[in-house]
């Protein structure tokens, strides 16, 4: 499997051997496996002087964000800003081709999905990404590996990002009171089906009757790979499942309460989410109206109209008018 994604050209699965002390392997080498990933570049001639990671959501992977990350290159390379950019388009542990890796060890939370994406840096020699983009799952990642950052918990070479952008994300807890909504549903769904199908059209059927959209129920087919003669999941389901609860409980308040200077975080919202409480999105609303004094970073806010949560399937044009502006003052 390893040797099919080294040889797919602009896809790349890392596993070295590291001489590091880790509980178990204390004095021993230590076979550790990054996560996989694939890169987007308008030209490959040309060097690249800025990065950007893309951070899928929950069941998603890397390849979901491909059009959208060739639309804001393309963008940018158009715009007077004098940067390269690569989109660096990562797989989640327990998600598309990482979830054949099994040197992801658990637990399968936010803050080792965060260390995933520092120990594919570190391994790959890379410079330290301009900007994390992160879409519902992946949002709560991109704060986590600012957070981490900031704490010095991946070295001292590690820097900070310039600008997080966070998609349809909840910074904080959520409340298990509203936890009859869509992802719980479909999340439940999937634990109570076998875990091979007959075919993808069965599925989109059977989720169709339970009552989900024909558009997600579409979406949930695509993750599933052939197996035999039927089909099975392309994810970690259970792994997925420690993800979203990790993604629940964790809290992020106090980084967009105090963002590291020289930061930015921007907040995109769908219109038409199901996920945001009115006090939410008035405190966020507050953090962005604060006149800083150059001491700390600063929070923006976005709504994008005419979008629920798959933000970047129901307006991806509105999405590209706010985020590639945000890349472009990088440069």
């Amino acid at each position: 499997m390893a040797r099919a994604l080294r040889n797919k050209p602009g896809f790349h699965l890392l596993a070295r051997f590291l001489n590091s002390p880790s509980p178990g392997f204390l004095g021993s080498l230590r076979w550790l496996e990054t996560i996989a990933y694939e890169e987007v570049r308008v030209s490959t001639e040309r060097p690249y002087n800025s990065t950007a990671f893309v951070v899928h959501g929950l069941l998603g992977s890397g390849r979901n964000w491909r059009s959208f990350s060739r639309n804001l290159a393309a963008t940018l390379s158009n715009s007077s800003s004098s940067s390269d950019w690569r989109m660096v388009l990562v797989d989640q542990r327990n998600h598309g081709r990482s979830a054949e890796v099994e040197g992801l060890y658990p637990p399968h939370d936010i803050v080792n999905a965060a260390q995933d994406l520092a120990n594919l840096v570190k391994s790959q020699g890379w410079a330290w990404p301009d900007v994390v983009m992160g879409h519902s799952l992946g949002g709560k990642v991109a704060l986590q590996f600012a957070e981490s950052c900031a704490r010095g918990d991946y070295g001292e070479s590690a820097a900070l990002p310039k600008q997080l952008l966070v998609l349809d994300s909840v910074p904080g807890k959520v409340n298990h009171e509203n936890g009859d909504g869509e992802v719980e549903k479909v999340l439940e769904t999937l634990q109570n089906l076998p875990s091979s199908v007959p075919s993808r059209k069965w599925l989109v059927n059977h989720m169709m009757e339970l009552g989900f959209s024909k558009s997600l129920s579409n979406w949930i087919g695509s993750n599933l790979k052939k197996s035999g003669e039927h089909e099975t999941w392309a994810f970690n389901l259970e792994g997925a499942v420690q993800m979203f609860n990790s993604y629940r409980e964790t809290d992020y308040w106090s980084l967009l309460e105090h963002p590291p200077q020289g930061m930015e975080i921007t907040i995109v919202r769908a219109e038409n989410s199901d996920r945001w409480d009115p006090d939410v999105i008035q405190r966020l609303e507050s953090l962005a109206a604060r006149e800083g004094n150059g001491s700390e970073g600063k929070v923006s806010v976005h709504v994008l109209p005419k979008a629920g949560h798959w933000v970047h399937v129901d307006n991806p044009k509105g999405l590209l008018d706010i985020v590639a502006p945000k890349l472009a003052s990088l440069g």
